[in-house]
């Protein structure tokens, strides 16, 4: 019976090696910006409730308020705000906001610029990695040069460039290629020079 185990052991495949560890992402809570759409309840006030654009200024206007920022704001940070703008008109309003349309703020979309088949700005999703904004531009053209790319980052106010091998993690499947995205970060993908 040992002999049997030892050669059932000897033909079983080499387990694949696990991607390496990346630093966490930092906690991220979402920041409207223009282009999003918000719905606005106020509680008991369905007259002035409504879901509006937050125009390309940044800013929202809604019943009884004109012209207020939303841009760079959480959703709770934006609710307070409507409240105290409707204090005047409202006793005690109560409001909610939902974001239910996401573009997010210029300075947290994900840019991909270069070889992909799509190049454009993502929003970003918190845990987003490599392979999700390759997935989100169709991947990259023939005339890529995938494991020349690189991510561009700024790191508490400095540019960092962070090499990344799409060719690895596209056409050879190496998971160890795929790393964590971050709010901001530009993916440059160059041409191949034959």
């Amino acid at each position: 019976m040992l002999c049997g185990a030892v050669a059932l052991t000897g033909c079983a495949s080499t387990p694949l090696a696990a991607a390496p560890a990346t630093p966490a992402a930092p906690a991220h809570d979402y920041l409207i910006g223009p282009g999003d759409t918000v719905s606005i309840t106020v509680w008991r006030n369905p007259e002035v409730s409504m879901s509006v654009p937050v125009r390309p200024d940044g800013k929202i206007t809604t019943p009884l308020v004109e012209d207020l920022d939303a841009s760079g704001k959480t959703s709770t940070q934006l609710a307070r705000d409507i409240e105290t703008a409707l204090s005047k008109y409202i006793q005690q309003p109560v409001v909610t906001v939902i974001v239910t349309s996401f573009v997010g703020t210029y300075g947290e979309q994900i840019r991909v610029i270069g070889q992909a088949a799509k190049p454009q700005a993502l929003s970003y999703r918190r845990d987003m990695s490599l392979m999700d904004v390759l997935i989100a531009v169709g991947g990259i053209t023939e005339f890529a040069s995938g494991n020349k790319a690189s991510i561009i980052r700024n790191v508490d106010g400095k540019m960092q460039k962070v090499p990344v091998r799409l060719n690895d993690l596209i056409k050879d499947g190496d998971i160890s290629a795929n790393i964590a995205v971050r709010p901001g970060d530009v993916l440059v993908i160059p041409e191949s020079f034959f």
